[in-house]
């Protein structure tokens, strides 16, 4: 308290506060921990109270077993979810049960039966685009086609000696390049776009080495450029085999015979996939694809779970919540063992001096040399991954940089005027390092104390990723982005992940900013 009513420290928080992004942030960080801290009040797939019989339960802080609901004689946890579903519940407006807001918890596998997809089956037709040949000689004018009539828009193949600019505006750079092989020079593979009403299409000349003689004749091979996927049209089927809304036009010109086919692949898709099937309609080839949602980890946001699920079905936004905590503690233990820690070594160092210094100096050189992720392994090969492992390990090197600032400032203070008249006045030797010097020495302490949290955040979650971290099935924000990696098509499990961990940094960033700035007197000096 002392500390908080001296003037010096009032200045530098209201210093502090006049810098709005550290101080919102600052807020915004502590509300997301106490949320954080409250997971088990927020996710769950536990509920809250059960009322039961006139008997209320708290499942969250006392363990009841399956008997205690059905009389089965069974001692085994309940799930509370399928229990809900029994006739002591469903018909009972006495029995009830309280769920948490999101009744998810971090390591509950969801059951795909109760993810709300539509059972439909969109049958999609996707033209496939046309090719055709075509021989001509050096005036433009054909010698004979192949497939080349649907570019012309025309039933019957073009006769011999027609003149292909009635139809094309070819490109200058595409008559060169006829010119170059017809005059039997060397000419590499080229491919030009052009128009052809509204149909854009792609016309390609093969590499060209000269021959003996000049060519009489060359090809040309047209094909038709449509985007990729897009559709022609589709026609969505309901489990009665019936369309959801009017089907496209496509759909009712298909001959009986060919529809019925359709609908048995249809049918078949609603339990199986099938592959697509290839139909022709009107002298169009066209691909026939069977589209249904089928759920399948992992699994995009959907009603009830709003940030999707991961491969093993479980909910991303729990395991964020309970992720955060994770970070956010095992920062917070990391960075306060470490500042003790290195309070402890460097105040040490720094008042003897001498050498105890030199000897301690010595010795944090040679172990802050130690590799600390050789260790990590080595110890987690030994005695398993863990939490309070990683922390222990973690902080036995990570106390070594403030120990150097430590070490500096009562270096520096220890010879000033208020520490010699504490000698003077017989003040014991522990009273004058951690009462005299030390709360003049801890302003490396707290400026540096928030750029560490976010160190140890971004170094728990490097660790989870690499697979040296926490153990499975932890909810860690690495694990997650781990996990992203191996399923690149699923966008949630990135970008959630990824957001979390870098507005959570960003804050601590911030707030770091904003305590450097209040504690630098620099900024607030003036030359006379």
């Amino acid at each position: 308290m002392e500390i908080i009513r001296n003037p010096v420290t009032k200045k530098r928080l209201k210093r502090f506060r006049a810098m709005k992004r550290a101080y919102y942030s600052f807020w915004l960080l502590l509300l997301l921990y106490g949320l954080s801290l409250a997971s088990e009040l927020l996710c769950n797939g536990v509920p809250l109270m059960v009322r039961f019989e006139g008997d209320s339960y708290f499942p969250l802080v006392t363990y009841h077993s399956e008997n205690v609901f059905l009389n089965n004689g069974r001692q085994t946890r309940p799930d509370y979810k399928e229990l809900r579903k029994a006739e002591v519940f469903a018909n009972a407006s006495q029995n009830y049960m309280i769920f948490p807001p999101h009744p998810y918890g971090p390591l509950e596998s969801v059951s795909p039966e109760s993810i709300p997809v539509a059972n439909e089956v969109t049958v999609r037709f996707t033209p496939v685009p046309r090719v055709g040949t075509v021989d001509i000689r050096p005036d433009f004018t054909v010698v004979k086609s192949e497939f080349f009539q649907s570019f012309l828009g025309e039933t019957a193949e073009p006769d011999s000696g027609t003149d292909l600019d009635r139809y094309f505006d070819f490109p200058p750079r595409l008559k060169e390049a006829l010119t170059r092989r017809f005059a039997n020079r060397e000419a590499s593979y080229e491919v030009f776009r052009m128009a052809h009403g509204c149909t854009p299409v792609e016309v390609s000349l093969s590499t060209y080495h000269p021959r003996t003689e000049p060519p009489e004749t060359l090809r040309l091979i047209f094909r038709e450029i449509s985007e990729s996927g897009a559709a022609a049209g589709s026609v969505v089927l309901d489990k009665n085999l019936e369309p959801v809304a009017p089907p496209a036009t496509l759909w009712k010109t298909i001959p009986e015979d060919d529809r019925n086919v359709l609908i048995s692949l249809a049918t078949e898709r609603f339990d199986n996939p099938v592959d697509d099937y290839r139909i022709v309609l009107d002298g169009r080839q066209y691909f026939v694809s069977f589209i249904k949602a089928d759920v399948r980890f992992p699994f995009p946001p959907v009603e009830g779970h709003p940030l999707g699920i991961d491969a093993a079905g479980r909910d991303v936004l729990a395991r964020l919540l309970y992720g955060l905590r994770i970070a956010l503690t095992f920062g917070l233990l990391l960075v306060g063992g470490s500042m003790f820690l290195g309070i402890i070594a460097g105040s040490i160092q720094g008042y003897y001096g001498g050498k105890l210094d030199i000897t301690a100096q010595r010795f944090i050189e040679i172990w802050s040399a130690l590799p600390f992720l050789y260790v990590m392994i080595l110890m987690g090969s030994i005695y398993g991954r863990s939490f309070m492992l990683l922390l222990v390990i973690y902080g036995l090197f990570n106390w070594i940089g403030i120990s150097y600032y430590l070490r500096a400032e009562f270096l520096n203070l220890r010879k000033r005027p208020f520490v010699e008249a504490a000698w003077c006045m017989g003040v014991p030797t522990w009273k004058i390092i951690f009462k005299h010097i030390l709360p003049n020495a801890l302003v490396p302490v707290i400026t540096f104390f928030p750029f560490s949290l976010v160190g140890a955040i971004g170094a728990l979650a490097a660790l989870d990723y690499l697979g040296f971290g926490l153990p499975p099935p932890t909810p860690s924000w690495g694990e997650m982005l781990f996990e992203a990696q191996q399923y690149r098509w699923a966008w949630w499990l990135i970008l959630y992940p990824s957001l979390a961990l870098f507005v959570v940094m960003l804050l601590g960033v911030f707030v770091g900013e904003g305590i450097r700035n209040a504690y630098d007197p620099k900024q607030y000096t003036r030359l006379e």
